[in-house]
Parts: structure tokens; sequence; C-alpha cells
């Protein structure tokens, strides 16, 4: 899991347009970056509203929003386009983003166990050095939350 002051690893995945992102691509701005577990269901639906009914705000404070999930560019296409997401979505199809960040791993429901991703935000700073973890995150009310601790950095 990463922790507040390590850097983000390096990766290299393509966002809803296929377009091409690095972590060089993310430096110079500080950001938040989401990760969830798959478009178009009701929980990641309402956590993509709501950080794009505050994309305003982001913006005011020089922030960047950056969705992470293991669906395909065209998940995310159709997804940005049927909700009208301002934010870009990574697609880490192969989850090797989301496993060198610690947010694919194990989980239980209904007491079986089975490998997922767990839903968490980063807040990265200008150098990529992670400021603020948010594991386990609860949809309603986050987006506030983070906006909230943004403001206390």
């Amino acid at each position: 899991m990463l922790e507040v002051g390590k850097k983000i690893p390096k990766f290299s995945l393509r966002n809803q347009d296929d377009k091409v992102y690095t972590d060089k691509d993310l430096l110079g701005k500080r950001k938040v970056i989401y990760f969830y577990p798959k478009d178009n269901t009701p929980g990641c639906t309402k956590e993509a509203c709501e950080f794009t009914d505050s994309i305003q705000n982001f913006d005011n404070l020089g922030v960047a929003v950056y969705g992470v999930s293991p669906d395909s560019v065209a998940k995310h296409k159709g997804f940005e386009t049927k909700y009208n997401l301002k934010m870009t979505l990574l697609a880490d199809v192969e989850k090797e983003f989301s496993k060198a960040c610690g947010v694919f791993r194990e989980k239980s429901m209904y007491g079986k166990l089975f490998m997922g991703l767990v839903r968490t935000t980063l807040i990265v700073d200008e150098n990529n050095k992670v400021l603020h973890v948010f594991n386990n995150v609860k949809v309603t009310g986050h987006v506030a939350k983070v906006l909230e601790t943004l403001k206390s950095l």
C-alpha cells in the first residue's frame, strides 16, 4: 500500500480517448487519483458523478482528477459519455498500476474471498509524492472530504 511521502509507481495507461498517460505526464500539478472497481455500477457511478459535479472546485485549487479502474478504454469512453464525466479515466486493464499502489488485493463478500480493487483515493503533489491516502472509501460524502483535505494541505 502506498504511504504518505512515497512516490506513485511508474505507469503507462490509456485514457477514455485512447491517449497514453504516464507518471511523467502528471508531474507539475497536484492531483487526485481515485481507484474504483467498475464503470457503470451504482457506487462507482455516484462517485464519478460527484467528482464531476465538483470539478470546478478542483480546478479552482489547481488540482487535476484522474479515475483509475480495470475497465477498458471503450468502457471508459461509454461511461464518460453516458454521464458527461469531466475527468480523465485511466484504463488499468492489466491491473499493474493498481497492484503497484496496493489497491488491488484480497477482498471478502458474503464470506467469500476474492481479488479485487479496493476503492482508494490518493492526493498527490506536483512531484508525484503522496500527500494523503483515503483507504476503503465510502462513496457518500467522499468528494467533500477530499476537497476539505486538499484545502488543508
